[in-house]
């Protein structure tokens, strides 16, 4: 507010101060956007590097498997029940060589221990509310292919009693995975429950509370060794990235202490959507990765994570109220603060690839985006939420270094998309139609009069920010760049997509999109949820994504209220 108050009450009133404030609130930005782009190069490196270490561990247990399959073989003593005479018993060597590779490449994945042993046990918890059946199964089959599924996994499917039908669609999950999981757990959160809001944080937090319960007190897992997933409904969680949290847990000083927090990628459907909606992800997604590169482990979690049932107990789980409805963000803050910082971030560099808002038709996929945006900003209430706890009865262990730290994440979280876009946008141009009228006659203010032409320094100072202001897109061009080569490499190498379905140079044209996608799904957002937070303070019905997702069956999940 006090941004939109500035663009006509500065060049008016006091725009000598106006401009210092415009000066060091546009280098202030222009700084921590290239230090973004720094950090976006260095996470993208190392998702690039834990890929093709996947991969070349991959590449030699295939060759391993092939070489040792056909030295058997040829010896006559094939491996496996399917096999039948031997080389010499009427096969070429070509067709030799392709069943020995069918026989083996097919079945190495699962006998092939990436790491090490697993050591904990994974509770996957999956919120939904009316999504459809095939999405749902979609997303639990491809954790049911990881090689310890079916004994170091448990499936928490966290429905809600307000959906009609709940209870059959989880029974028939249940069913069709039931040899695939050492463990399928439905829990039901009521709607009813008093002072809680509605929303994913309420129903992950009893599905928590009561899956990982059944499976501590009735199917008899050691507490100590659950490690809880949060997983959104249409994730697609490779099992490297399980292996990279056990790695990351076991070299851990703490790991009770540790969230582990994954890159977010959106390739599933992104050219089924509008342009505007896929650079508006692409830039989320691009703020999720240099996030993760942050010092001292202090980055946010984003839609996935995992951590501990231990913490999760400690800090008394997922807050339910109204001010936690960004969930992930305040479930780590919840546990910085409770836990006198210990908690920290373990960034695994391993992409969930997730699917855009998506309906049918041009205009409601982008009002459907608008609808999702909207969402994620009302979870302004933890910047309140962090204020309160770095500067109110300060925490003894946490040092004013990390206090404010903090702080200025949550900041630039929220405040910076509510200020930056009209700052950005308006204030230059404003000023200069307020003090440098095209025409004479709309002055507001006298030529002679004018506090920026008669001081020499106020003059240079202007010309410096408009310079600056030329400069402010270029980190936001060398972020894309960066972007556009690690799409492109996590199609080809780890999604092993084809050529033609990933991006192509002809691809960056939905880039001109970008001014309108960052005004209307970033700047409006934000400033409407600062507004009602500070005016109305009142619950918002929490309203869930539009998505259309194409398996066997279309289902397409409708605008939502919970």
């Amino acid at each position: 507010m006090g941004s939109l108050a500035l663009l006509p009450l500065g060049p008016l009133f006091f725009p000598r101060i106006y401009l210092i404030v415009l000066f060091l609130y546009f280098t202030v930005f222009l700084y921590s956007q290239v230090n973004h782009v720094c950090q976006f190069y260095q996470t993208s490196r190392k998702i690039k590097w834990t890929i093709r270490k996947w991969n070349k561990k991959l590449e030699r247990a295939k060759k391993q498997a092939f070489a040792n399959e056909k030295t058997a073989w040829h010896d006559g003593t094939p491996t496996g029940s399917h096999r039948h005479g031997s080389s010499s018993g009427g096969y070429s060597s070509h067709e030799e060589d392709e069943a020995i590779v069918t026989s083996t490449l097919d079945e190495v994945e699962e006998k092939l221990q990436y790491y090490q042993e697993t050591h904990y046990f994974h509770a996957f918890i999956i919120p939904n509310y009316c999504e459809p059946e095939e999405l749902l199964k979609d997303t639990m089959e491809r954790i049911a292919c990881h090689s310890s599924a079916a004994s170091h996994y448990g499936l928490i499917l966290a429905m809600e009693e307000s959906e009609p039908g709940w209870e059959g669609k989880a029974r028939r999950l249940q069913q069709y995975f039931s040899d695939r999981f050492a463990h399928f757990i439905i829990t039901s959160h009521p709607s009813n429950i008093p002072g809680e809001s509605r929303g994913k944080g309420s129903n992950v937090a009893y599905a928590a509370r009561h899956g990982c319960r059944e499976l501590i007190e009735q199917k008899g897992i050691d507490s100590r060794r659950i490690i809880i997933t949060v997983s959104d409904s249409d994730a697609a969680i490779p099992e490297l990235y399980i292996r990279e949290v056990e790695h990351a847990l076991n070299t851990a000083e703490d790991p009770y202490h540790v969230l582990c927090a994954p890159p977010i990628f959106f390739s599933r459907n992104c050219f089924d959507v509008p342009a505007a909606v896929r650079v508006t992800d692409i830039t989320w997604s691009a703020m999720v990765m240099s996030n993760l590169s942050n010092s001292r482990g202090m980055c946010i979690p984003c839609s996935n994570y995992s951590l501990s049932w231990v913490l999760a107990d400690e800090v008394g789980y997922w807050d339910t109220d109204a001010d936690a409805v960004g969930e992930d963000m305040h479930m780590w803050l919840k546990c910085f603060w409770k836990t006198q910082g210990l908690v920290r971030t373990a960034p695994i560099y391993v992409p969930i690839n997730l699917t855009n808002v998506q309906t049918e038709g041009y205009l409601s996929n982008v009002n459907a985006r608008y609808v999702q945006a909207k969402r994620h900003y009302n979870g302004v209430a933890d910047v309140a939420y962090t204020l309160k706890h770095a500067f109110h009865g300060i925490p003894s262990k946490v040092s004013l270094y990390e206090r404010v730290k903090v702080c200025l994440i949550i900041l630039e979280a929220h405040m910076v998309p509510a200020t930056s876009g009209w700052l950005m946008f308006a204030a230059v141009p404003l000023m200069q139609f307020i003090l440098f009228p095209p025409l004479a006659w709309i002055a507001f203010v006298d030529p002679s009069q004018n506090p920026i032409l008669t001081s020499e320094f106020y003059s240079r100072l202007w010309s410096l920010i408009k310079l600056i202001t030329l400069c402010l897109p270029l980190p936001l061009f060398g972020t894309l760049a960066v972007y556009e080569m690690l799409h492109r490499m996590v199609d080809r190498e780890f999604l092993h997509k084809p050529k033609e379905e990933t991006r192509k140079l002809s691809n960056v044209v939905d880039y001109v999109h970008l001014p309108v996608a960052a005004w209307l799904f970033m700047t409006l957002p934000s400033t409407l949820a600062c507004i009602k937070r500070l005016l109305w303070q009142r619950q918002e019905i929490y309203i869930t994504s539009e998505k259309l997702f194409r398996g066997d069956k279309n289902g397409l999940v409708t605008e939502r209220q919970l």
